[in-house]
C-alpha cells in the first residue's frame, strides 16, 4: 500500500485539480497575492454539487482569480454560462486570463463593479433566474446579497455562502465587528425564510476552521 498523508488521500486520489487549475494557483502565490480562494477539495464539492444539481446557469459573487469559477464552469454544459461578478479590476484581468488559459472563456462572463450594484442591476433588468449561486465576496454584505440573490433564484436553486465560521468567531457574541454581526444576521435571516431550506457545515482544511451554507430554494 501507498505511504500516503492526509492530504494525499484527499487531494491525489479523490480531487484530482486539473493542471491548468494548480498553475493559475500557482502564478497568484509567485505574485505574492493573498490565500483567498477556495481550497482544490471545495472547488471538487463546487463542482460535485453543480453537476448534482444539473445547473446550467451559476451565479458567483467574488471572482479572485477565477479558481471557483472554473471548476463551477467545469461543470456546466457546453450551453451553459457561469456568471461571476468581481470588485477588483486586476483580479477580473488575472481571471479573465486564467479562464481563457482554461478554454471557458465561452461559458464564462465576468462582470465589473460592486457585488450589490451589479445584482441590482441584473434585478432590474429581469435576468433569467440561476440554478446555483455561489457567494464569496464582502462578508458584511451577506445579508444584502441574500435578499438580492433571492430575487434571482427559482424553485430548485441552490444557494452556498461561504466562509460563515470565521475561525469559530461567527460564535462569539461578544464579537461586534461588522463582519461577524453581519454573517449572524446572514444565517438568521436564512432561517426566516419559509421557502428556502438551509443547514450550514464546518470544515478543517487547509485554509483552517471554517465553514459554509447551503440552502435550496
Amino acid at each position: 500500500m501507498e505511504n500516503w498523508t492526509k492530504n494525499d488521500i484527499f487531494l491525489h486520489q479523490l480531487v484530482k485539480e486539473p493542471a491548468i487549475f494548480a498553475q493559475a494557483t500557482s502564478n497568484i502565490r509567485k505574485a505574492n497575492l493573498p490565500q483567498m480562494e477556495v481550497s482544490s477539495a471545495f472547488g471538487k464539492f463546487l463542482y460535485l454539487l453543480a453537476k448534482m444539481r444539473g445547473a446550467k446557469r451559476i451565479l458567483e459573487i467574488g471572482t479572485y482569480y477565477g479558481y471557483s469559477t472554473m471548476w463551477l464552469a467545469k461543470a456546466v454544459p457546453q450551453n451553459g454560462q457561469v456568471i461571476s461578478i468581481e470588485l477588483s479590476e486586476r483580479f477580473l484581468n488575472i481571471a479573465q486570463e486564467n479562464i481563457n488559459a482554461a478554454g471557458f472563456s465561452n461559458k464564462v462572463l465576468l462582470l465589473h463593479g460592486d457585488a450589490a450594484e451589479v445584482l441590482s442591476t441584473l434585478v432590474q433588468d429581469k435576468t433569467e433566474p440561476f440554478d446555483m449561486i455561489f457567494i464569496d465576496a464582502h462578508k458584511p454584505s451577506y445579508p444584502q446579497y441574500l435578499k438580492l440573490c433571492l430575487e434571482l433564484s427559482k424553485p430548485g436553486t441552490v444557494i452556498c455562502g461561504d466562509n460563515i465560521i470565521l475561525d469559530g468567531e461567527l460564535a462569539n457574541l461578544c464579537n461586534r465587528n461588522p463582519k461577524a454581526e453581519n454573517l449572524r444576521h446572514f444565517i438568521e435571516e436564512l432561517g426566516k425564510l419559509d421557502l428556502v431550506e438551509s443547514t450550514a457545515l464546518q470544515t478543517v482544511c487547509a485554509k483552517g476552521y471554517d465553514g459554509f451554507t447551503i440552502s435550496l430554494v
